[in-house]
């Protein structure tokens, strides 16, 4: 009988010895016919259930068509790990483990999502990255993984699957963090405690609260000092909301040069200094001032 906990040597195994060519015409299957982890919004989502500002989670609801646009490299980005994701199924079940329930929609408290699958009887949510976010995977990072909301949506994705007979694993979900540069992989084994169960469900409550607002609620996107300048920017999961132009309508965006030539955004809501690079609007149109 086939084991969570031998999943990724299974695989490895099996790569070894077959590679990926004799299941590739498999992958497709795997593919999620919904694409709800990034799409905007309109409603409440399992995926939508991390920590996040109440005016941006408003305006998600509310108006959904006000979301920055993604850039076509994101949209590239996201649709291949959607692909990495899908071949990391394919090789779970070639290797003998028992894959079922993809992408089933699962309702808690009336908030919907669709897992990823149930392996070998345990929720697994499968999680794309790029090198330097699976080092918290890894390193068992809880802080890390919370704050970004993969905690919160896996306990709705246990805690809505508690009467699914599939799902003979009550208390504990896994995070099948995937590497897409190196191709390494971890699990990542998350346990659903009494707290946990109440805190997801705390949650849905206060973030219904908030939806059913007639007005959109105060910010509270985190803000750092931007050098020394006194140039004022948002922080790093601020700089990541799809509304934060909703939250700061002054907000500035300013291209520096990257890695490997790519350009690197950084926002700024007070601008005592302007930077000597160029100006983009919300839409990525350069602003000339």
């Amino acid at each position: 009988m086939s084991s969570i906990h031998t999943l990724i040597p299974d695989i490895y195994a099996l790569l070894k010895e077959k590679g990926v060519e004799p299941y590739w015409n498999e992958v497709s299957q795997h593919l999620p016919a919904s694409t709800e982890k990034y799409n905007g919004g309109g409603k409440l989502r399992m995926s939508k259930l991390g920590p996040i500002c109440p005016r941006a989670l408003w305006f998600s609801y509310h108006h959904p068509e006000l979301a920055e646009p993604l850039p076509a490299w994101a949209v590239f980005k996201l649709s291949y790990g959607h692909m990495v994701e899908a071949l990391a199924l394919t090789l779970a079940k070639a290797a003998g483990h028992k894959v079922e329930g993809e992408q089933d929609e699962i309702n808690l408290d009336d908030i919907s999502g669709h897992r990823d699958a149930v392996i070998d009887g345990c929720i697994v949510d499968c999680k794309s990255a790029n090198s330097r976010a699976f080092l918290h995977f890894k390193a068992r990072d809880h802080h890390y993984l919370d704050r970004w909301g993969y905690l919160p949506q896996l306990d709705a994705y246990v805690v809505g699957s508690a009467n699914d007979p599939k799902v003979t694993t009550k208390d504990r979900g896994y995070l099948w963090a995937i590497d897409k540069s190196l191709g390494h992989m971890v699990l990542y084994e998350h346990f659903i405690n009494d707290d946990r169960n109440r805190g997801i469900l705390d949650r849905i409550r206060t973030y219904k609260e908030i939806v059913s607002r007639t007005t959109p609620p105060a910010c509270s996107c985190g803000t750092v000092a931007e050098g020394k300048s006194g140039n004022i920017g948002l922080d790093v999961q601020a700089s990541y909301s799809a509304y934060k132009w909703e939250c700061f309508p002054h907000l500035r965006c300013f291209l520096y040069a990257g890695q490997d030539g790519v350009k690197k955004p950084v926002y700024l809501t007070k601008v005592v200094r302007k930077p000597d690079v160029t100006e983009v609007d919300k839409y990525g149109n350069t602003v000339y001032r």
